[in-house]
């Protein structure tokens, strides 16, 4: 199969770039920004008829849709250019796989929920979305849904790397730098590494699964704050000296609401792909184990 991935640069792209060499099928990255060493094609996926040529030109089976617009608190000022990216750009994407008979796996988010709940979410689950970031993913999985194409649409949450800017990294360089730091404990969910979601996508894809079409719900598994995923950081890479301390939300204002509850079931993805899906603190042991 010939499978597109866009936004090939950015955390997920990157890991499923690495994993997916001798998988027997031909990829091509696609992005709008170069990075040294990794070849990629150049492909704006807000412009319509610019997808139509490389998947007709290429003959794509699959489109891995990884772009989006994640800056959760600037999204509050920039609009449209993030209805742009997470809305406009995955009905792009989803009108030419209708119109090729290709499948698309589109990647949402955990943000398109409100975060009142005290169980985890489930996919069936009434979203309720608090800011623009959210609003734009859901009206993108709309768009998805509407547009008669094959899909299947991932929910994820607190994905993290050793690519690009994440809260693993960020909280990596504050402990290394500073004596003390504060971090919330009010805000609770589950990392997910994006090495283990690249693993997913690339075990439907040669399971021959493209044709389970329907939204599902995937992060490592286990319950935390970002308080204790801070801790853990911390600790496994060494940088005990730093004193991390709880604190409410409302001490870091921000422009952008964020969901206090934000747990999503994962059992329809289980069943359906037959996954066995690791714990949080494995797969951050293994990530913080790959930057050092």
């Amino acid at each position: 199969m010939n499978i597109l991935v866009t936004g090939a640069n950015g955390q997920l792209g990157t890991e499923i770039r690495n994993l997916s060499e001798g998988m027997g099928h031909r990829f091509i990255f696609s992005d709008v920004n170069a990075v040294p060493g990794r070849e990629t094609v150049y492909l704006d996926i807000t412009n319509l008829d610019a997808i139509r040529i490389v998947c007709r030109s290429e003959a794509v089976d699959v489109i891995v849709n990884c772009a989006a617009y994640t800056d959760v608190a600037k999204a509050e000022d920039d609009i449209g250019f993030a209805d742009l990216l997470n809305h406009v750009a995955p009905g792009n994407l989803a009108t030419v796989a209708r119109e090729t008979g290709a499948t698309l796996i589109h990647i949402s988010t955990d943000y398109v929920f409100h975060g009142d709940a005290s169980i985890p979410y489930r996919e069936e689950d009434e979203p309720h979305p608090l800011g623009v970031y959210g609003s734009t993913k859901l009206q993108g999985e709309d768009a998805v849904r509407a547009s008669g194409c094959k899909y299947l649409i991932f929910r994820t949450a607190w994905l993290y790397s050793p690519y690009g800017k994440n809260f693993v990294k960020t909280v990596l360089r504050l402990t290394a730098e500073k004596p003390e730091m504060k971090c919330v404990f009010d805000q609770v969910g589950t990392p997910t590494y994006a090495a283990d979601l690249a693993a997913l996508i690339l075990k439907v894809i040669a399971d021959g699964r493209l044709d389970r079409t329907g939204v599902y719900h995937y992060t490592n598994e286990g319950v935390i704050s970002w308080y204790d995923f801070a801790r853990a950081i911390a600790r496994i890479a060494g940088h005990g000296a730093c004193d991390i301390r709880p604190c409410h939300s409302d001490e870091f204002p921000s422009k952008a609401a964020r969901p206090h509850y934000s747990v999503l079931d994962k059992t329809k993805v289980k069943e359906t792909f037959g996954v066995e899906i690791p714990y949080w603190l494995d797969s951050l042991e293994k990530c913080i184990k790959r930057l050092s």
